[in-house]
């Protein structure tokens, strides 16, 4: 699998909003792991957001330490997106340090797999022990995804009247 994850860059902003408008052609409104970008229309202001949050001392006092990460493939094109949230709030407890998305037309390819694979060795690297990782008990994907890189079922919760799962991943 010949993916990378890169920091999102003001060179990546046609990429990135056709990125987003495919999800939205798929009548997709929620882009996991996007840190908003799935709404805001404003990239370059989505952009210095993303870039505060990656420091403590510019973090929005509403969220906490987060690197993103676009997965690209050989020609720069955007199969994907991923954060990692170094802490978790009460609000992120049950929605955990890792969301992902990967836009409609590569789907179900490996690529969910391979950049969770990638995000374990980043989370690693920062010192994190383990990863907590949320996912809607009907999306079978990315909870095959958990899964194949080492998920252990932890505990459920109900997630907007749906029932979900916390897995954890020990680095």
């Amino acid at each position: 699998m010949n993916i990378k994850l890169i920091r999102p860059t003001a060179e990546l902003k046609k990429q990135a909003i056709d990125f987003r408008q495919e999800f939205f052609d798929h009548d997709e409104m929620i882009i996991n792991g996007s840190e908003l970008l799935d709404k805001t229309d404003d990239y370059d202001e989505w952009l210095k957001a993303v870039i505060a949050n990656t420091n403590i001392e510019t973090v929005n006092p509403n969220w906490v330490v987060t690197d993103t990460f676009f997965a690209v493939d050989e020609t720069n094109r955007i199969i994907g997106i991923i954060d990692l949230r170094h802490t978790l709030n009460d609000f992120l407890e049950d929605l955990g340090n890792c969301g992902y998305s990967v836009r409609p037309s590569e789907r179900r390819k490996g690529y969910a797999t391979e950049m969770l694979r990638q995000l374990i060795k980043i989370a690693a690297s920062v010192g994190m022990n383990e990863l907590h990782l949320s996912v809607e008990r009907d999306n079978e994907p990315s909870v095959r995804t958990i899964k194949y890189n080492g998920g252990i079922y932890e505990r459920s919760f109900k997630f907007e009247g749906e029932d979900a799962d916390i897995y954890k991943i020990a680095l």
